[in-house]
């Protein structure tokens, strides 16, 4: 059971939350318990090592900002003792998870999952501060934003646990923002794949990370709500495609305000020439995401390609440097674009996909700037103003609204 930041924001919240953990273990279940830190603590923590030194040493920006999960795990152990439930906290090196040196973005290298299930065996509920674990000089590195949910995932996996419910606060996954489009349904099951595309085009609802291990692994996650009552149905889980009971086409709908637009025009047409543009940005550490080329009629090539709104700098400023070298003309950006997906498994055996989306983009006068695809994912880039249009129509278009069947 991992509980998010909005799950444990305060006493009265850890107290429901530790009321959740005794009536599953009532059940007759062993449980181990996962803690991000209260809502708002880790941007508090982050501010107080900007404010000193805004080029911090990563290892010790480390140990501040993984402060807040250790006091939500110590509480949480002692809300859990006055409801009579023996309980226990560990902190990441305690057991150990094992990561890299990667400061701030580290990455699981390994779990001994040993004293966790001692404990569980002892009949004590082990409160474990997610986000963290310890790098080879027995420093504590954090997993990046989100990370709990990994550090959930990985400690299942080493436990061999039957599932890991992930508590936040929405009651599932949806076939799209349910805020944007109200006809939007929760899913029962989705796939690894849907999921994992999904999150890497704007769904927030899981950490990408936490989506590719549970894949890797073949953990069954669940994302449900810790504000609302919940029982066996509740939520949804991801599961490996043939254990999947949805058959539509398109399974879902997501949303980026988060991209930045980039064209580069008159670029000579010769061979090498999108190497020496992109090793730079790659170089960089700027991820380039949707790419098309075009042949202009003097045979020169335009350039367009999408990096992260807050890259958008850094990218114009290492392209500008270097327009002497490579010899092209004008370079143009744009933050007014909204990048939006449709993923679903049904597209490896379906045709049509493409046409539906485009059709019915057409058809709101909505024109289309990049086109991307993978196996199972659609996505276009698009005016910012019309992204609540075409979340609609495109739910619409592809029979996912809830009146079109009941919810999942």
């Amino acid at each position: 059971m991992k509980f998010g930041g909005t799950s444990v924001k305060d006493l009265d919240r850890i107290r429901i939350v530790a009321e959740k953990v005794r009536k599953e273990r009532a059940r007759g279940q062993r449980v181990a318990v996962v803690v991000s830190a209260m809502s708002g603590v880790t941007n508090q923590m982050v501010d107080y090592c900007r404010n000193l030194d805004e080029q911090a040493d990563p290892a010790e920006y480390d140990a501040v900002v993984a402060s807040g999960e250790q006091v939500t795990s110590g509480l949480l152990a002692i809300a859990l003792g006055a409801l009579g439930v023996p309980a226990r906290s560990f902190q990441g090196w305690q057991i150990p998870l094992r990561t890299d040196e990667s400061h701030g973005c580290a990455v699981i290298e390994g779990v001994d999952g040993q004293a966790l299930r001692e404990c569980m065996e002892r009949g004590v509920v082990p409160v474990i501060a997610g986000f963290q674990g310890v790098d080879a000089h027995g420093r504590i590195a954090t997993l990046g934003r989100g990370g709990s949910d990994t550090s959930a995932v990985a400690l299942a996996a080493a436990i061999r646990a039957d599932q890991c419910d992930i508590y936040t606060d929405v009651d599932g996954i949806y076939t799209t923002d349910p805020r944007i489009v109200k006809q939007a349904r929760r899913l029962e099951r989705i796939t690894y794949e849907e999921m994992l595309e999904l999150a890497s085009v704007g769904a927030k609802v899981l950490q990408t990370r936490s989506v590719g291990l549970a894949m890797r692994e073949k953990v069954h996650v669940r994302v449900l709500s810790s504000f609302v009552e919940t029982d066996d149905s509740s939520g949804t889980i991801v599961v490996d495609e043939d254990e999947s009971v949805e058959k539509k086409l398109v399974t879902g709908i997501a949303y980026s305000m988060d991209d930045a637009k980039i064209t580069i025009r008159q670029v000579p047409d010769e061979p090498g020439i999108a190497a020496r543009i992109f090793e730079p940005l790659s170089a960089a550490g700027l991820n380039v995401d949707m790419i098309v080329q075009s042949i202009g009629v003097d045979r020169s090539t335009n350039m367009t390609f999408t990096v992260s709104k807050g890259d958008e700098g850094r990218a114009r400023q290492i392209l500008e440097g270097m327009r002497s070298e490579i010899g092209y003309g004008d370079l143009d950006t744009s933050h007014n674009v909204a990048k939006i997906s449709v993923v679903g498994v049904g597209m490896r055996s379906n045709t049509g996909v493409a046409t539906t989306m485009f059709r019915t983009l057409a058809e709101k006068g909505i024109n289309i700037q990049v086109i991307s695809t993978s196996e199972i994912k659609i996505s276009v880039l698009i005016d910012a103003e019309y992204m609540e249009l075409a979340m609609r129509a495109l739910h619409t278009a592809y029979g996912l609204d809830a009146s079109e069947g009941a919810q999942a």
